[in-house]
């Protein structure tokens, strides 16, 4: 990706198509390089792997406010998105709206906290994240626009600057939570549930039909 090779930077990761009809790109780019210079003493870096055409703004920013190395877009890429998963602190989701959603799931599952828009299949998957209660999963705000945004981020990186322990703690928490409640067997038995509950009858008998 080009980045700064630097183990102690905040790293944000934007995984999603680069639509700014749905996904929200526009609200970042107007507060891009005020970020990475709010966070600079953190050496915060971003990173896009991501198709879409908003990506040339983004391009523009990096050359214009001088973000190479610090700031970094790719062309979509499954294997270098898992590595963004993977490697990142946190992930970007600023979704106007949002039907279901998979990468936020992904997310959690990789121990990359999401910061997302309260909208659709955010609002049901992602809530703000409570250390004290030890409850949450990410950054949840609540207004479409930068500032909400921004303060999501700032949320954030007060988490990423807590104590280690309490940081992994919250993070492991976190995973094995997405990798208990976010299966296949548990959406299925949701959907039949629902099914149902519409037709005020079982789907199916519990005893086998006799042959």
């Amino acid at each position: 990706m080009g980045l700064r090779p630097n183990d102690e930077a905040p790293l944000l990761f934007w995984p999603s198509r680069l639509d700014p009809v749905q996904k929200g790109p526009e609200i970042l780019t107007d507060i891009l390089a005020e970020l990475i210079s709010k966070y600079s003493k953190h050496g915060m870096q971003i990173a896009f792997v991501a198709d879409g055409s908003h990506g040339h703004y983004i391009k523009d920013i990096i050359s214009m406010a001088n973000l190479e190395g610090l700031v970094s877009i790719h062309p979509f890429d499954e294997n270098l998105s898992r590595l963004g998963y993977a490697a990142s602190d946190f992930m970007l989701m600023p979704s106007k709206f949002e039907p279901c959603g998979l990468t936020q799931m992904i997310a959690l599952k990789y121990g990359s906290l999401p910061i997302v828009h309260r909208t659709g299949g955010l609002k049901d998957t992602i809530e703000h994240l409570n250390t004290v209660n030890s409850q949450g999963n990410g950054f949840v705000f609540d207004d479409y626009d930068s500032q909400a945004l921004n303060w999501a981020i700032q949320c954030a990186m007060d988490f990423y600057q807590l104590a280690p322990e309490l940081k992994q703690r919250e993070i492991e928490r976190v995973m094995h939570e997405a990798h208990s409640r976010f299966t296949h067997q548990k959406t299925a038995s949701q959907y039949i549930k629902l099914y149902e509950e519409m037709l005020g009858k079982p789907l199916h008998s519990k005893e086998s039909p006799s042959i």
